[in-house]
């Protein structure tokens, strides 16, 4: 489902997705309230999602959205004067966003990652962004006994989540397959109760974990893969 209040706009992410043999536009919302509306009757895999837009803006509708008994995912669209907002669409239960002005083959990378399941943190927006807002975050609920509750290598796979790496590149560092990472990463976001991986990150930056410019408890350069 494509949501955003410019008509324009809409028709042309519809164009794109719609001329993909493995992707369908099943509805189109121009605000907040009529795209929850849809979401609840067409119950679509991933929601394209504008922030500000009349009436019920994007952050209210994704946390509605996400809420529902199916939760699609969400994909949020921003702009770079949007910034502020980003933060709490994350929170909000958004699995990742993108810049408007985005690539198509980009924007349709992102979305089949979202529907798969995968978080979409753009390393040089999304870092900077979180890095803004996140000092600033309101904290989350004590989650000590979860954190508590994850093994040693488990806590390593999360700070290399929220370092921006991919599971190849966490394997490499760790000389692990991708599919122990993969392992690890399920475990970890099911102790922590969390979806995806930007919920990982969000709560890796929140528990300080993570620190804003500076660095994790194993912070690295990122690994150059074979």
């Amino acid at each position: 489902m494509v949501v955003d209040d410019q008509a324009v706009v809409r028709a042309g992410f519809a164009a794109i997705l719609d001329a993909e043999p493995d992707l369908t536009v099943v509805a189109e919302a121009g605000d907040g309230a009529s795209a929850v509306s849809l979401a609840a009757t067409e119950a679509p895999d991933l929601v394209l999602m504008d922030i500000r837009m009349p009436g019920m803006d994007g952050l209210t509708a994704t946390r509605l959205i996400t809420a529902q008994e199916r939760r699609p995912r969400v994909l949020v669209l921003t702009t770079f004067d949007l910034d502020a907002y980003v933060y709490e669409a994350l929170r909000a239960g958004a699995s990742g966003f993108l810049l408007k002005d985005t690539l198509p083959e980009d924007l349709l990378s992102a979305i089949r990652l979202v529907a798969a399941g995968e978080g979409i943190l753009a390393p040089t927006v999304t870092r900077r962004l979180i890095d803004t807002f996140a000092r600033g975050a309101p904290q989350p609920p004590s989650v000590t006994g979860a954190l508590s509750s994850l093994t040693p290598r488990e806590r390593e796979v999360l700070l290399h989540i929220a370092s921006g790496l991919t599971n190849a590149e966490i394997g490499f560092t760790l000389g692990v397959t991708t599919g122990t990472v993969k392992t690890h990463v399920n475990a970890l976001l099911s102790k922590l109760g969390l979806r995806d991986r930007v919920q990982a990150t969000i709560l890796a930056y929140e528990c300080g974990l993570v620190r804003p410019r500076g660095t994790t408890e194993t912070r690295e350069p990122r690994p150059t893969l074979p």
